[in-house]
């Protein structure tokens, strides 16, 4: 399934290199770090400690398609770290000595996504500032549950891998919406780009209940572009 989805993808990206004039098509390459998290179902209320963000790898391949002066088109492909974690704690009074011991485990996916974001230049000149916005949509390579214990020393994490199927969504279909500046770098330009992702799939099905658990993510990341051909 994983080849098939690769496959699709890279398919997909070849179609547009071969229809389109290398003159006005720009290829580009991204990378930074993504703050992923999730929404907390309303039902769970304090029963449950609140979600925390945990930090991953983001990297993308993208085309930049011009539509007119201001827009273009910017479908990627992209890996993406995904996730939230919980963490708990507490203090153990020792013969007067207060020692804290905790504990976190966090849920975390990688993820094969696939954006098809417009860009909207707001001016011209050797700085530009731009917006970006549209849909992505992607599928889980492979996750972990990750947990990991605290006191006078932090132990070495410990894994379970995730079986997807069932209770647990691969899929998962989001808006990506963000805001970059791109600075003029000979034929090409860099940029530094953030971006906010807002999932619509629940990610845990279960019968009858519904269980709100949905993506989020901020990430950061530094680029370059070029004209294709140059």
């Amino acid at each position: 399934m994983k080849r098939i989805v690769l496959a699709g993808v890279l398919a997909f990206f070849g179609l547009f290199i071969t229809q389109l004039s290398f003159a006005q098509v720009q290829v580009g390459i991204r990378g930074g770090a993504n703050a992923g998290f999730a929404s907390k179902p309303d039902f769970l209320g304090s029963m449950m400690p609140d979600f925390h963000p945990t930090i991953g790898p983001t990297a993308a391949l993208f085309l930049d398609i011009p539509l007119s002066e201001r827009v273009s088109f910017r479908p990627e492909i992209a890996y993406v770290r995904k996730g939230v974690a919980i963490k708990e704690g507490f203090d153990l009074t020792l013969g007067g000595f207060n020692l804290p011991l905790g504990a976190t485990i966090a849920y975390q996916s990688q993820q094969l996504e696939v954006p098809l974001l417009f860009k909207f230049n707001l001016s011209d000149g050797p700085v530009q500032p731009y917006l970006i916005a549209g849909p992505a949509v992607s599928y889980a390579l492979d996750g972990r549950i990750r947990t990991r214990a605290s006191g006078l020393f932090t132990t070495q994490p410990y894994d379970i891998d995730v079986n997807y199927g069932g209770m647990l969504n691969r899929w998962d279909v989001s808006a990506v919406g963000g805001l970059g500046l791109a600075f003029d770098a000979g034929a090409g330009k860099f940029f530094i780009e953030g971006r906010y992702t807002q999932g619509f799939t629940r990610q845990i099905q279960v019968p009858v209940v519904n269980v709100n658990v949905r993506n989020r993510g901020v990430a950061v990341s530094l680029g370059y572009s070029f004209p294709i051909g140059y």
